[in-house]
Parts: structure tokens; C-alpha cells; sequence
């Protein structure tokens, strides 16, 4: 697949990779899994060395190991003794930095609460005494919405305040879906509609679709359906390790959410407990649903429903979550024929919010081109006087 749109994204990357020559710079890359983010940060927006680091969940010392492997391949700096700790790796590259301008980029930065929390400490010390005299450009990008919030936006934490630059990168826009199904010739509004509600803009999905020929709503169906692919555990896979031990709780919640139980009352009827920390956690420390006032609802009511902010998610625990027996019953048939039955009343709510998407694009293009020509005015009333 084609790397499709991302402008803004690599226009602050560039900028970043610019001003890393005068002293060195961090950028934080947060962004739900599948969503572009490694993708992104390997785009070539700059000339000079670039190095790429994966913290998978191993122990510190083979990290070390794997990293040092990428450091003489990219760097080709000679290494002296055994480096077993990423304290003594991270001094080793701001001490090249020194000499050498170069990004690195580190991926799935959260781990390292997991392996070592002192890191961090370590970092922040090393970063603020090292960034005015060195040239690195220093991505560090993570999946895991609440500990990425948690490392760098809690006050107490060391690296809070550190970062020069943040991206949070979003799901692609209708415009780009559109654009994607005009390059594969399968570009209608039906489609179009299925593409927004069954990928939700996650590149990864889309790619995956892409991969398959995947592009109307049976094939796609089809796909996700398929015992073999990615889609049937992709919502757990996604999220049990987000939310932890009290995974169960949150994925009634969602499901409910997303078989219309959408206000607090009608859910805590359901659940019989108080959700409201719940729901708290879930749109503020995980970004995974938002509160919205309904219509008619007067302007100080404290009335609010709830809907899940991922497309994709919504599918997943309206359809796949919901029927998991016929799935561990291998009755994959019955489940297509379920999501194709009930898939017109479920997609009805996501018309209006591709509708919506497409106008804030809209403005937000009328907007900058109105900029563009105010600035393109007062330059020309310059010139005149």
C-alpha cells in the first residue's frame, strides 16, 4: 500500500529534523495500535542516519544487544565493553550526538514502565544535560494511550514538560478513504460508507482489505469473519492489555455502548453497579469513548450518552464480542448472515458521522485556502503603498 496523505504530520517531522541541528529535539508519536505510527516515523523526511528501536517484551540486557546491532549499522561507532543496561546505550548516543546528527526513533516507548521504570529518571537526567549540545532528533512513539498520557502529561513524572513536539496521530479522513477506493477502482458511496465504518480510517485494516481485494461490504465482511485473519481478536488483543485485570467491567460497558445501551442509568441497570469511574477512565485515560448531549437536551442538563469514539471498535463489540459463541462454535456462516441481517440499522448512526467528518475537513481546507488569501491581500496592499 502507497503511504497516503499524513502532510501536517511530516511537515512537523521535517521542522523537528531542521531544528535538531541547533540542539537536540524530542517529538512524542502517540497513536491506537495499527493507526500508521512506525509507518510515519519511517518516512524519509530526513538525509541523515536514522535508527529504529522496538522495545518488545524482553529483558533489558537483549534489548541492549538487539539496539547496540542497530547503533553499528547506522552509526558505524566502534563499541568498547558490553553495554547491558539502555542507561549506559541512551548516554552512548547523546555522547555521539555530540558529533553526529541523527534521529532516533523508539517504539513502543510505554514498555519500558513494564521492564524498567527507573529508565525514564535516567532519561530525563541524561536528556537535560546533554540537549543543548547535541543533534538528535528523538521520536518516541507508543500505543498505549494511558501510559504514554501517564509518562509524559503527569506532573510528577520525569519527562513531563520534556517533549519539543507532539503528534497524535488520528484515523485517516473520509477524503482519503475516498481516495483510496478511486486508486483500487472501487470507489461508490455504499462503499465508501462500509470502508469508514469497517477500517474506521486504521491503516492497518485498510491495508489489509486492500491486500484481499476487499472493498464492498460482503468481501469485507468476508474478511474479517475469516477464523484465520486478524479482525475476530483484534478488539481484545487491543485493549485487554490497555485496561488490565479489570478488563471484563470495561468490555460490557463498550459492548453495551454499542448495542444502543448509550446513557449511564441503562447501563448500571444492566451491570447493577456504579460505572461512573468506568466511564471516566474510558474517555479521559483511555480516549476510547466521548460523552454527547442529546438534541433536545436543554443547555445545563447534565443528560449525556455515550458512544464509542473507534469505528472499528464499534463493529467488533457489536457484533464480534456480542455473538463470541458462535465463533468458538466455528459457526462463522450464521455470523455473517447476523451482520449482514442487522448491518443497515447498525450503519445508519455512521452516515451522519462520515457526513460530519467530511464537513470539518471541508472547512478546515476552506479555512486555510481564506488564510492564504488574506496573507496573499495584505502582501499585495503592501507592495501598492
Amino acid at each position: 500500500m502507497k503511504f497516503y496523505n499524513r502532510n501536517d504530520e511530516l511537515a512537523l517531522l521535517k521542522k523537528a529534523d531542521t531544528l535538531k541541528n541547533e540542539h537536540s529535539v524530542m517529538t512524542i508519536l502517540i497513536g491506537r495500535r495499527r493507526i500508521g505510527k512506525t509507518t510515519l516515523a519511517l518516512q524519509p523526511f530526513t538525509k541523515e542516519p536514522k535508527l529504529y528501536f522496538f522495545v518488545s517484551k524482553k529483558e533489558e540486557s537483549l534489548l541492549c544487544e538487539e539496539f547496540l546491532e542497530e547503533i553499528k549499522d547506522k552509526l558505524a561507532l566502534p563499541i568498547f565493553g558490553e553495554i547491558r543496561t539502555f542507561e549506559n546505550l541512551f548516554a552512548l548516543l547523546m555522547q555521539a550526538a555530540q558529533t553526529i546528527s541523527f534521529t532516533l526513533v523508539i517504539d513502543e516507548f510505554q514498555e519500558f514502565e513494564r521492564l524498567n521504570a527507573s529508565i525514564y529518571s535516567v532519561m530525563q537526567c541524561i536528556w537535560d544535560t546533554n540537549k543543548a549540545s547535541t543533534k538528535m532528533h528523538l521520536i518516541l512513539s507508543g500505543s498505549i494511550y494511558s501510559l504514554m498520557k501517564k509518562i509524559f502529561e503527569n506532573a510528577h513524572e520525569p519527562l513531563f514538560g520534556r517533549a519539543d513536539f507532539k503528534l497524535h496521530l488520528q484515523p485517516f479522513h473520509g477524503s482519503t478513504l475516498k481516495e483510496i477506493l478511486h486508486d483500487y477502482g472501487a470507489y461508490s458511496s455504499c462503499n465508501l460508507l462500509d470502508f469508514f465504518i469497517l477500517t474506521g480510517g486504521v491503516a492497518k485494516y485498510i491495508e489489509l482489505f486492500i491486500n484481499a481485494q476487499a472493498f464492498d461490504r460482503i468481501s469485507m465482511i468476508n474478511e474479517i469473519v475469516n477464523p484465520h485473519g486478524l479482525f475476530l481478536d483484534e478488539g481484545r488483543n487491543r485493549l485487554i492489555e490497555e485496561f488490565g485485570k479489570e478488563y471484563g467491567v470495561y468490555f460490557s460497558i463498550l459492548s453495551l455502548i454499542a448495542n444502543s445501551k448509550t446513557s449511564k442509568g441503562e447501563i448500571e441497570s444492566i451491570l447493577e453497579k456504579n460505572i461512573s469511574g468506568y466511564l471516566y477512565r474510558l474517555e479521559n485515560d483511555y480516549n476510547i469513548i466521548k460523552s454527547i448531549k442529546p438534541i433536545n437536551a436543554k443547555p445545563n442538563s447534565k443528560v449525556q450518552k455515550y458512544e464509542i469514539v473507534d469505528n472499528f471498535l464499534s463493529f467488533w463489540f457489536r457484533f464480534i464480542f456480542k455473538y463470541q459463541s458462535l465463533i468458538e462454535a466455528g459457526s462463522f456462516e450464521k455470523l455473517k448472515e447476523i451482520i449482514l441481517r442487522d448491518f443497515d440499522m447498525f450503519s445508519g448512526k455512521f452516515l451522519e458521522k462520515l457526513f460530519v467528518d467530511q464537513f470539518k475537513e471541508a472547512t478546515t481546507v476552506y479555512s486555510y485556502w481564506l488564510l492564504l488569501g488574506e496573507r496573499q491581500s495584505k502582501r499585495n496592499r503592501h507592495r501598492s503603498h
